[in-house]
């Protein structure tokens, strides 16, 4: 079938975007789903700070590549051997695809699996196969097993969750990323409990998402640290008990705020600088959890001797540390009660043809989450 979709030709083109347009809309052969496949007709897909990575070159990924990882929409054909989904599902696509029987995924830690990541680093499906084909007959690059900026996309059914129908694309594709991730590191990887003193450097969509988690966990104090004003204003208004300016400032406000530094402190930002502010910000006996993405050359500096002396935790958070067939229905579930309100994070909607708008306002700070709807 021939399916539009918005394909980033090359990276590091300098902004904006909207000018240098490093992400074309084309029109693309889409092969029919494989083995363990299904094909997806698209509802919504989020601009993410991850897709951001990859147009800016910080996240290097082959190219040319279909992007798009945060999507939900309908199955609409089943590849052979398929037997957990039907024609009209409603699912939510996640950026792991989780195989589950290696040796990380046997052991619960689905977002580690090594085929899956094996499979997002070459630009392939979980199967090895790309299915989409250029007007020139070479095959292109699936990003992260989604694709989701395209009308349709074929999955492997690793990469899928099934969600209930009467669920709003725009909402339902936040949790495939941004609620997974977010609230994720919070639940798992920090372990928020009631009473915890809590700080949140970075408030986009994974930030904010984290903010509400850290809110529904029943944190006495929540600090949100960002350098827009507009977004410190945001994390106020959705539970945060204290707004900071990030920079040089931020480590002594997160302290003074928190009566000597945060039990828990979440960073989201993918700034090596930033995320030693985090461990900075955090108290004795603290955790310091990080789920942003730096750029493969930059190097943390700690002093290492906290570590041992004041016994001290920092930890990655990759996919929140989240199983997605667990996760998501749990999430979804607070989010209906009222507990994780992430209609909040939308920013707006965007066309398919407006993307290299839209991540000039994601770039900029001036978008939270926006979301192409089809």
């Amino acid at each position: 079938m021939t399916v539009r979709a918005a394909v980033l030709l090359e990276t590091g083109r300098p902004a904006p975007y909207a000018e240098s347009r490093p992400i074309e809309v084309q029109d693309l052969v889409l092969d029919p789903p494989g083995p363990g496949e299904v094909l997806i007709r698209v509802g919504a897909t989020g601009l993410c700070h991850s897709d951001l990575s990859v147009v800016n070159g910080s996240r290097p990924r082959p190219l040319p590549m279909v992007l798009g990882h945060e999507a939900a929409g309908e199955v609409v054909e089943l590849g052979p051997g398929v037997e957990d989904f039907a024609v009209g599902d409603h699912v939510v696509m996640s950026f792991v695809p989780a195989c589950g029987s290696c040796r990380r995924c046997v052991s619960g830690r689905h977002a580690l699996c090594e085929p899956g990541a094996a499979a997002n680093r070459a630009g392939t499906l979980l199967s090895g196969g790309r299915r989409w084909v250029g007007s020139d007959g070479a095959r292109l690059n699936h990003h992260l097993g989604v694709s989701g900026f395209a009308e349709y996309a074929v999955v492997s059914t690793a990469s899928a969750t099934r969600v209930d129908a009467d669920l709003p694309y725009e909402i339902a594709a936040l949790f495939g990323c941004a609620v997974l991730t977010g609230a994720g590191a919070v639940f798992h990887s920090a372990a928020v409990v009631p009473g915890d003193r809590v700080a949140v450097f970075g408030l986009g969509g994974v930030g904010l998402a984290a903010l509400l988690a850290v809110k529904a966990a029943g944190a006495s104090t929540i600090v949100a640290v960002d350098v827009v004003p507009h977004k410190r204003s945001l994390a106020l208004r959705l539970g945060a008990t204290h707004a900071v300016e990030g920079g040089p400032d931020a480590v002594e406000a997160v302290r003074e705020a928190t009566g000597g530094g945060a039990d828990k402190v979440v960073d989201t930002t993918g700034s090596a600088d930033v995320l030693a502010q985090a461990y900075a910000a955090t108290a004795a006996g603290g955790t310091t959890v990080t789920v942003g993405l730096p750029h493969p050359d930059r190097q943390l500096v700690l002093p290492a001797l906290s570590l041992v002396a004041e016994e001290r935790t920092l930890k990655g958070s990759y996919l929140g540390s989240s199983v997605p067939r667990r996760d998501i229905p749990r999430f979804i579930a607070l989010y209906r009660a009222g507990q994780l309100p992430v209609e909040e994070l939308l920013s707006g909607t965007v066309t398919l043809d407006e993307v290299n708008v839209g991540f000039d306002r994601l770039a900029s700070g001036e978008a939270i989450r926006q979301v192409v709807k089809f």
